[in-house]
């Protein structure tokens, strides 16, 4: 589903962990439409993501808004999939409500190595880790050149002075779902490392024009 504003022909494709709660808040600041009022709109970020759904990239749906300004934002795919375990595993405990988890062999508190070890088996697992560690390509596509502007997580204040400039009225972006767990890629198991460069691999390729591969 690719993310509209009408009023303002805006149109965003999300990312999981890339800022995406931010971004959702700063649009719902200026979207009409919008069903969560203005002033609860950083302490409601569960219904931004329902009434915002981050989902796959479809081209015939992207096709349909050409007339508008189309934009996404992205992260370094490593401290991308890093942050899924420091916020979803470690902060919002998302393993301990798998269902199909609880029936395996696997531990559902892993300590890093062991999570980034086991990366494609907690995948299977658990839809939630799967929809936060999908390449960036299954959200945006294969090709880049489909948006008005690329934003990198770094420079959103750039984001918000283009959205300002359009609107014609200031606006800001919130920094949403900052992650308290710090997670060195440094401290892992060289079969971690080797584990995350693997999965990373066309991420980097994608992005190779944004971030270099580690």
């Amino acid at each position: 589903m690719v993310i509209c504003i009408k009023a303002h022909k805006i149109a965003y494709m999300a990312i999981p962990k890339a800022a995406c709660s931010s971004v959702k808040a700063a649009l719902c600041a200026i979207d009409p439409d919008a069903r969560i009022p203005k002033s609860k709109i950083k302490g409601r970020v569960d219904e931004l993501h329902i009434q915002y759904p981050t989902k796959r990239f479809r081209l015939h749906r992207w096709n349909l808004y050409e007339d508008h300004w189309r934009f996404t934002v992205i992260r370094d795919p490593l401290k991308r999939l890093m942050s899924v375990y420091s916020d979803r595993k470690e902060q919002k405990r998302d393993l301990f409500r798998s269902p199909r988890l609880r029936e395996s062999n696997l531990p559902d508190d892993p300590d890093p190595d062991f999570f980034f070890e086991h990366l494609q088996e907690y995948f299977g697992l658990s839809s939630v880790i799967k929809h936060h560690i999908l390449p960036a390509s299954i959200f945006i596509g294969p090709d880049l050149t489909r948006y008005d502007k690329i934003y990198r997580v770094e420079d959103l204040d750039h984001l918000a002075a283009d959205i300002s400039n359009r609107i014609n009225a200031p606006i800001s972006i919130p920094r949403l779902n900052k992650s308290t767990y710090s997670l060195s890629f440094d401290d892992l198991s060289p079969k971690a490392k080797a584990v995350i460069r693997k999965h990373l691999g066309s991420d980097y390729t994608l992005l190779s024009r944004y971030y270099s591969k580690r």
